[in-house]
C-alpha cells in the first residue's frame, strides 16, 4: 500500500484544484497509490479531499484519511464525509499545540511515499518541499509542487 500525503499554503488558489484532481488520478493509476492523507487546516487541505472523494467515485478501493495534530480528547473534529479513517499521530501528545501541526506534517512526511504540495511563498511549507526533495533523491519520495506546474501563485 502506498500513502500519498498532500500539504500546501491555506490560502491556495481554487484554480489549482482540477491540477490536484487530475494528479490524484495520476497519483492512483501510475503511482500505485491506495491511502491518502490529509489535514483540514485551510484551501489547499479543502481541495486535496475533494479531488480524493471525487476519484473514490471511480477507484472505490482508495482510502481518505484526516491527519489530526491535536489529541481527538482534547480538541474533537468529527469525521467528515468521504474520510474513511483518521490519524493521530504518536508522540503528539508531548507536543506544545503551537508546533502540533508542523510536528503532524513531518511525522506524515517521514512516512508518504508520494507528496503533492502547494508552495509559492516562504514558510512552513517551503520548509518541508525542500526537506522533502532531499528525501527524493535517494528514491524514497515522489515530489511535486503543483505550484511550479501552474506556473507559481
Amino acid at each position: 500500500m502506498k500513502t500519498c500525503f498532500f500539504m500546501g499554503h491555506r490560502d491556495a488558489p481554487y484554480q489549482v484544484e482540477a491540477c490536484l484532481r487530475e494528479r490524484v488520478v495520476q497519483a492512483i493509476t501510475q503511482d500505485g497509490v491506495t491511502d491518502f492523507v490529509v489535514g483540514l487546516y485551510g484551501n489547499f487541505d479543502r481541495m486535496a479531499a475533494q479531488a480524493v472523494r471525487m476519484a473514490k467515485k471511480q477507484y472505490p478501493f482508495v482510502t481518505l484519511t484526516l491527519l489530526r495534530p491535536y489529541h481527538p480528547a482534547q480538541r474533537p473534529v468529527p469525521l467528515p464525509a468521504g474520510f474513511d479513517d483518521s490519524l493521530y499521530p504518536p508522540g503528539l501528545e508531548r507536543v506544545p499545540p503551537r508546533l502540533a501541526i508542523v510536528r503532524a506534517n513531518r511525522y506524515r512526511l517521514e512516512k508518504a511515499d508520494v507528496l503533492l504540495l502547494y508552495s509559492c511563498h516562504p514558510g512552513n511549507t517551503a520548509s518541508f518541499l525542500e526537506l522533502a526533495r532531499r528525501r527524493a533523491q535517494t528514491g524514497a519520495l515522489v515530489v511535486e509542487n503543483l505550484a511550479e506546474k501552474r506556473g507559481g501563485a
